[in-house]
């Protein structure tokens, strides 16, 4: 065999091997994309802290901000309380005034049942969010709590947030 020919083959070996290389890691990548999106939203008040979980361990950890009132289930709207409770992360709004949000299903069939027992509304439109769109830095609003009952935190972690965490899955929020 000629020498043109031997580095021909070589040359063609390596071209082909590459080739499959590249194709089988533009297949594997969502896949691989997919084994780091989180299964479960844990969100614990008294810690301030937020984990996004898979299979039972923290992926992600992050610090959030709770409603004014934080202390407490939310019983009524307008009350400034974070909710507590199993609530689904159920539609997102990328135009949010709060850069991005995810809106968690609170009221559940419970707050609503303990709401009207007092006679008031549940309240609605809770949501994981970031900043206020005329905020560009977290500044203090990161230390203290602010919101009206919703999640907040920074926008870099809410964009990071909302590509790891699917439509549908669970939000636990604990005391």
């Amino acid at each position: 065999m000629t020498r043109v020919k031997k580095n021909f083959r070589v040359m063609f070996g390596v071209t082909t091997l590459i080739y499959v290389l590249a194709s089988l890691w533009l297949c594997l990548d969502p896949a691989q994309a997919n084994l780091l999106k989180a299964d479960k939203v844990v969100v614990v008040k008294s810690e301030r802290s937020l984990m996004l979980m898979k299979n039972g361990a923290v992926l992600k950890k992050y610090q959030v901000a709770l409603g004014k009132n934080p202390s407490g289930r939310k019983t009524r709207e307008g009350d400034q309380k974070t909710p507590e409770g199993l609530y689904y992360l159920d539609w997102r709004n990328p135009n949010s005034q709060y850069h991005l949000s995810l809106h968690i299903s609170y009221p559940n069939p419970e707050d609503v049942k303990n709401a009207s027992a007092l006679g008031v509304s549940a309240g609605a439109n809770v949501m994981i969010h970031g900043l206020p769109n005329e905020l560009d830095d977290p500044g203090k609003l990161q230390r203290i709590d602010w919101t009206h009952g919703c999640i907040a935190v920074t926008n870099t972690e809410i964009e990071e947030i909302w590509t790891l965490v699917p439509d549908g899955i669970p939000i636990e929020i604990k005391p």
